[in-house]
């Protein structure tokens, strides 16, 4: 079916062999099965594994029967979606997207909020850091503890953290030293990252649980369409975040933290105890780390480099260069008010001239407001989630390369690297970003972004496929152990690298100005075209049998 194997994106939960509590209508399905599901955080509904095999269609056709073999083909009403067998998937899945929209926030109150405040590249990525850390460490954990106490257990600590994350960012004196703040926010962060693989634990797993004998086509859709909606409503967490912390840092936090608050009482107390727990022994710590599938292990490490392709320019870097001003008439031009001067730089109260408003965060951007930097980075999450959704349909397949193999990869792999190869050459050698021609950077900013989100989901969904295609043959919790720490790991290293890179890699023209920004976004691009090589590279030594 097309939700099978529903969770392959971003790193996996190691769960346990299988399901002990259904609720009325549930059926378990192969032990197996039930692990690659949970291997995903942002692939669609639309699976790669399942798109990509003929034999998906039949699944479909059977999730189509009743019970006496007709076919179903009854509308869905409210009375459907507060039934015995739906009302676990009601209540998980809107209180996991309801997660997802403070997920894709919190990351952008925290860095807009730490630009405000005059924070570096750097120091924003070490706040970000124990995130990424506490989602390598946490895959694994959430899986045990799903499988061994229930999903209802875990999905409501996860909700709790987060709450507990954000009330902590109410606390961000910014009085303090940046040693003390970055310290502090980073506890904060780790306690988010904590929250976000305990909450996927159950989104994910819920799409397996409730597969009810009667399940019909329309129901089927509707399981998949909520499931989907995750890609689009993280990237209005990113839109949303931005937006609220240009009115006020607090009003951001505490409208998420009602986003969080309006679905524990569902989580609470609409859900069984037992729900998710193992009936069969469950897989331990030392299974998990057992590291004896060649073929995945090799794809674990790609897929590392994979995504630190991406974060070695976006997450970090690619923000605070749409903040930032253009480096021209700062230090010099003299003002009367912030008016006199470009976006993103202040009038200097003591020194009468335009000033950057945070020199660490470099010059030569665009300038633009916190709600344009999240309709940047929120709409490529939006338009990344949709393209990897119809991969199989609208690229692979008429190219003919269903199902693909690990050359198909490494092809895809190849091109990954174009958007930011040309980006980094535009932006160190071209007139547009030399003279500084603002309209034109927005259209190689945008260009770069939109040609990389489609090739980079199209990478991400044939990885999807090769997992569950290397993996069939195993328990999954069992075999891909450093398959699920790959994801977080390979942002981390994106991440950190991207601050130190973005932070020191350019001249500094002094403290009114800061740093050159073009040049440590180029030379981000250029790190992330590295390791989009390093994965294609990698790839090349899986052997599958396929050419």
């Amino acid at each position: 079916m097309k939700a099978s194997h529903q969770e392959l994106e971003d790193g996996g939960d190691a769960a346990g062999d299988s399901f002990e509590h259904e609720p009325a209508g549930i059926s378990n399905r192969d032990a197996n099965d039930s692990q690659t599901q949970q291997l995903q955080d942002e692939e669609t509904p639309e699976q790669a594994s399942a798109q990509f095999a003929p034999a998906a269609e039949q699944a479909v056709t059977a999730t189509t029967k009743g019970r006496g073999g007709d076919t179903n083909t009854g509308n869905i009403t409210l009375k459907d979606l507060t039934s015995d067998h739906l009302r676990p998937f009601a209540i998980i899945s809107t209180s996991y997207l309801l997660f997802t929209v403070t997920d894709g926030a919190i990351r952008m109150i925290v860095l807009l909020h730490a630009y405000n405040l005059d924070f570096s590249a750097l120091e924003v990525a070490i706040m970000f850091s124990l995130y990424e850390l506490a989602g390598a460490v946490t895959n694994l954990l959430a899986g045990v503890m799903g499988a061994k106490w229930g999903i209802k257990l875990t999905l409501i600590t996860g909700l709790t953290l987060q709450l507990a994350a954000y009330g902590m960012l109410f606390g961000w004196n910014p009085d303090w030293s940046k040693g003390q703040a970055t310290i502090f926010v980073t506890f904060a962060q780790m306690l988010a990252g904590i929250a976000k693989d305990l909450t996927k634990l159950g989104g994910k797993t819920v799409t397996k649980l409730v597969t009810p004998e009667e399940q019909n086509t329309r129901l089927f859709k509707l399981v998949s369409l909520i499931t989907g909606w995750k890609n689009s409503l993280k990237g209005v967490g990113y839109f949303l975040g931005s937006a609220l912390i240009g009115v006020s840092y607090y009003l951001a936090l505490g409208f998420m933290m009602g986003l969080i608050v309006l679905a524990m009482p569902w989580a609470i107390l609409g859900l069984d105890n037992k729900l998710g727990t193992a009936k069969k022994k469950n897989s331990t710590l030392r299974e998990i780390f057992v590291m004896d599938n060649q073929q995945l292990n090799v794809l674990s490490l790609a897929r590392l480099f994979l995504f630190a392709s991406r974060d070695f320019w976006f997450e970090v870097p690619l923000p605070f260069y749409l903040r930032s001003p253009g480096c021209v008439g700062l230090g010099t031009d003299p003002c009367m008010d912030a008016s006199d001067c470009n976006g993103g730089a202040v009038c200097g109260e003591d020194s009468g001239v335009c000033e950057n408003f945070n020199d660490g965060g470099g010059c030569g951007g665009l300038g633009v407001q916190s709600v344009v930097v999240g309709a940047f980075l929120g709409g490529y999450i939006i338009l990344y989630g949709q393209v990897q959704s119809w991969t199989p349909q609208l690229v692979t397949g008429p190219l003919g390369q269903t199902p693909p193999n690990k050359l198909t990869e490494v092809l895809w792999g190849i091109f990954n690297c174009l958007p930011t190869l040309v980006m980094g050459f535009v932006m160190s050698f071209s007139p547009v970003f030399l003279d500084y021609n603002p309209g034109g950077m927005a259209g190689w900013l945008i260009t770069s972004i939109v040609a990389f989100a489609i090739i980079f989901a199209i990478n991400s969904s044939i990885h999807s496929y090769l997992v569950v295609k290397y993996a069939k043959s195993d328990k999954v919790a069992v075999s891909v152990g450093f398959y699920y720490m790959s994801n977080a790991l390979g942002r981390l290293m994106g991440t950190i690298g991207s601050g130190l890179i973005f932070t020191y890699v350019g001249e500094y023209f002094g403290e009114f100005v800061g740093h050159d920004g073009t040049a440590g976004l180029a030379a981000c691009y250029f790190a992330g075209t590295l390791s989009s090589a390093a994965a294609a590279f990698i790839t090349t030594f899986i052997d599958d049998n396929e050419g």
